[in-house]
């Protein structure tokens, strides 16, 4: 009988900007964890856009409505259900990856974003789930797009489309 604990598992984020992988912080935020690769696993990202982008504080992505043919408001999507907010001591500084959420602690479900800049007045707020360990320069080049109003005032929105390919869980290699 093996008692090792099974091997590390990243996600390769496909981008049209490149790629990003992320490890995870299974330790501090198990079940966030789990849903991010729940919904990798069944394709849910694959086709989404990151539809907010603030330089130097964070890029957003995980929308479902940002799929090509929906109608719905980009960044009002979900996977149809919401999980539990698991606020820890992880920092929120540039390459963390943490879910969004609307006022309410507990509304997270699908959308995601990753720091570029600091933004530890997050901390303790926000359920920070894993780390960018590679495409550093990804985010750099995605938190530099051109950005215009979206509608509600803030200049967050993309001029170009920033395609989340797909996103696959895999063994840390």
């Amino acid at each position: 009988m093996s008692t090792s604990s099974p091997l590390p598992e990243v996600a390769v984020l496909t981008t049209s900007y490149g790629d990003l992988v992320i490890s995870f912080w299974s330790d501090v935020a198990p079940k966030t964890v789990e849903n991010f690769k729940k919904l990798a696993r069944d394709g849910f990202y694959d086709g989404t856009a990151f539809h907010r982008i603030i330089k130097d504080f964070m890029i957003q992505g995980g929308c479902p409505n940002t799929k090509a043919g929906e109608t719905g408001q980009p960044g009002t999507g979900s996977p149809g259900y919401k999980i539990k907010a698991e606020f820890n001591a992880k920092s929120h500084v540039r390459g963390v990856i943490s879910m969004a959420r609307s006022s309410h602690p507990d509304s997270a479900g699908s959308q995601f974003f990753i720091c570029h800049g600091d933004a530890k007045f997050l901390d303790r707020q926000y359920t920070a789930f894993g780390q960018l360990i590679e495409g550093d320069d990804v985010l750099e080049r995605i938190a530099n797009v051109p950005t215009k109003s979206g509608g509600g005032g803030e200049k967050s929105t993309p001029i170009d489309r920033i395609e989340l390919v797909s996103v696959k869980i895999m063994v840390k290699g």
